[in-house]
């Protein structure tokens, strides 16, 4: 077994197409399919499943992935500590709901990176594509929401594609509207003032599920409602329509500039942000400097991040 053949497998586990990983990597496709081929013989072990659509890591393959990216993640750092040429690039990638908290902790998380050289990804996206990110090793750290309603169902997904779930904070309901919107004078609103609004939110694609929704009261009936795929869009629409979405109540001023409030929802409900990981992985120095500056910035916000056990 070689570091290169371990080096090679991240990077198919990553894109989930042998092709296009032998293009990254400048090899041949039959030269890297060779390569993992002899490391699943050596191995005794069957890592990949090949399909028409592409390659998936199977059980074996994503736990022997687990100890390979412990072995590289070594490798790089005797390379930074005693080799001056040639080290790889430092990697790093993050799923997320669309959090504005998340984008600022990225953001002060590159700022205070010392090399000149990376690969770093984050990626704003569905909440069933979270959970294929991380289980797939695609992702590093997945971050997303519970409440009551969708908590047993994605729960149950956790502990079905080995995943684990810590709470990062816990947050009442709000929702977004610009400073503009007759409501941004209220201290508190009702659902009652919400009623002739428009509703927004963000599409969840194929798993069009209620319980992946990335905003409460996902099943309750919108007189007006426009799905959207991204924040600079929703945020648009809430100045441009008077629009509103549910949120965590933090916004971040310095990436969103000042045309956005957040104003507290009168409704007996919580939502507990956390991330995930797969289980038997352990996170890389740049994944828990990542999770650090997430927690410091939520602390900046004004809230309390919780220290507590992950569970599936």
């Amino acid at each position: 077994m070689r570091i290169q053949q371990l080096e090679y497998l991240e990077k198919i586990a990553e894109i989930g197409s042998i092709n296009e990983a032998a293009k990254c990597l400048y090899l041949s496709q039959p030269t890297l399919s060779n390569a993992i081929k002899e490391l699943e013989n050596e191995m005794g072990i069957r890592i990949l499943h090949r399909s028409k659509l592409g390659v998936s890591l199977t059980e074996e393959g994503r736990e022997f992935l687990t100890y390979a990216k412990q072995v590289t993640d070594q490798v790089d750092l005797l390379e930074k500590r005693y080799k001056n040429a040639n080290k790889r690039d430092s990697r790093l990638s993050i799923s997320s709901q669309h959090y504005a908290f998340a984008v600022h902790a990225f953001v002060e998380f590159i700022e205070a990176y010392q090399d000149d050289s990376y690969q770093f990804t984050l990626r704003e996206t569905e909440t069933q594509n979270i959970l294929e990110d991380v289980a797939s090793f695609r992702s590093e750290i997945g971050i997303l929401y519970l409440n009551d309603f969708n908590r047993k169902v994605l729960e149950k997904l956790f502990a079905e594609k080995n995943l684990v779930f810590s709470t990062l904070f816990f947050a009442a309901p709000h929702i977004f509207i610009s400073k503009d919107n007759p409501l941004a004078a209220k201290v508190e609103v009702t659902l009652e003032d919400l009623a002739d609004l428009p509703y927004l939110s963000f599409e969840q694609g194929n798993s069009n599920s209620f319980y992946f929704s990335e905003e409460i009261l996902s099943t309750r009936p919108y007189k007006k409602h426009i799905k959207v795929s991204d924040r600079a869009t929703i945020f648009n629409l809430m100045v441009g329509l008077n629009g509103y979405t549910f949120s965590t109540g933090i916004i971040s001023s310095e990436l969103n500039d000042d045309s956005i409030v957040a104003i507290p929802l009168d409704i007996p409900d919580r939502m507990e942000i956390g991330w995930i990981k797969y289980q038997r992985s352990y996170l890389s120095p740049l994944g828990e400097h990542y999770l650090n500056t997430l927690k410091k910035h939520i602390r900046d916000y004004g809230f309390a991040p919780i220290e507590e056990e992950a569970h599936v």
